[in-house]
């Protein structure tokens, strides 16, 4: 059988993401055949193409999540039924493409109360949110929190579910436009990276205590603003670098007022599958009763693939772009 794909030969500009008529290989026991209705597209896809990532093997497909039925499955495949929609996203690229034959334990079965286009946008970004909030940091009421990049995909949820928690939540972005977006995602103000006061802000806005934890998606550019505002005992929790690696960092630093930082990574926490099942379905509840607002999708041809990457990378749009092949 064969397959559409997107593949990349050689990194650079998006015109690097060509499509192409693939053989898929031989389904194993333990594995499903998905048709794909919907991709989602990420800055991950982005680094990957441009070479800043160079974790996937040329000629390659890039990819990590997307949605769809069930055409075949392997003898020993037990969970999934044909037709069954299914969602997935894993760190073994392949789904920029319109069929793909995926281990059984990386899908979840798809309940019909959340679409298709809904899934490929947010699945990911609901399950780093989760993680963050239930796993890495145990959010309460009590907290105090910054969250950098509080316009982008997953910064709106992350602000949204924080605030649905009692938190008082303070957004950090690039520009004016974002920051007054932020207040319709649950931040009680909004500032930006740049400016000159920050710091004086985020003391003024915490009786001078500072933010019990950061979530930092920006990396080089706000890591150490970021470490400078936080309370006595806070949490600095670094998820993502789009402007870059950070510094190192001497544990002196951290010993002046007790910090802590981590650096998770969304798919340590979803090898087990029972965790896995769980967290999704908490994903699939908070979308069923309507606790976080989205944007509109947004589709694009499998075949434009380099006209989603174009968007994302003008900084103008694309935060529910999906690919559909």
């Amino acid at each position: 059988m064969t397959s559409k794909a997107i593949i990349i030969r050689e990194y650079g500009k998006p015109e690097v993401l060509k499509l192409e008529n693939i053989k898929l290989p031989k389904l194993e026991k333990n594995q499903i055949l998905i048709k794909h209705t919907a991709i989602g597209v990420h800055f991950h896809d982005v680094y990957v193409r441009s070479g800043l990532y160079k974790t996937l093997s040329l000629p390659g497909t890039p990819g990590i999540e997307a949605v769809g039925v069930v055409e075949e499955k392997g003898e020993n495949v037990e969970d999934f039924d044909i037709d069954d929609r299914v969602v997935y996203i894993t760190g073994n690229y392949g789904a920029y493409a319109s069929h793909r034959a995926l281990d059984e334990n990386l899908a979840i079965k798809l309940p019909s109360s959340v679409s298709d286009d809904l899934m490929a946008t947010n699945f990911s970004r609901a399950l780093t949110v989760q993680m963050l909030l239930e796993q890495v940091t145990k959010l309460s009421s009590n907290h105090k929190i910054l969250v950098t990049a509080a316009s982008g995909g997953v910064g709106k949820l992350l602000c949204q579910a924080a605030s649905n928690k009692g938190s008082l939540v303070i957004g950090s972005v690039s520009n004016a436009l974002k920051a007054k977006e932020c207040l319709s995602y649950g931040c009680v103000d909004a500032m930006l990276y740049s400016q000159s006061d920050f710091v004086d802000k985020i003391m003024s806005l915490t009786e001078g205590k500072g933010v019990d934890i950061v979530f930092d998606s920006v990396g080089f550019d706000t890591f150490e603003t970021s470490v400078e505002i936080l309370a006595l005992c806070g949490h600095l929790v670094n998820f993502g670098q789009s402007s870059g690696p950070v510094n190192p960092v001497q544990m002196s630093t951290l010993a002046q007022k007790s910090l802590t930082i981590s650096r998770p990574i969304l798919f340590h926490y979803l090898t087990n599958k029972k965790d896995y099942n769980k967290m999704a379905n908490s994903v699939f509840k908070s979308f069923e009763d309507k606790n976080l607002i989205v944007p509109d999708t947004q589709p694009i041809s499998l075949e434009n693939a380099a006209e989603s990457h174009q968007i994302l990378e003008s900084r103008m749009g694309g935060g529910s772009l999906y690919l559909k092949p």
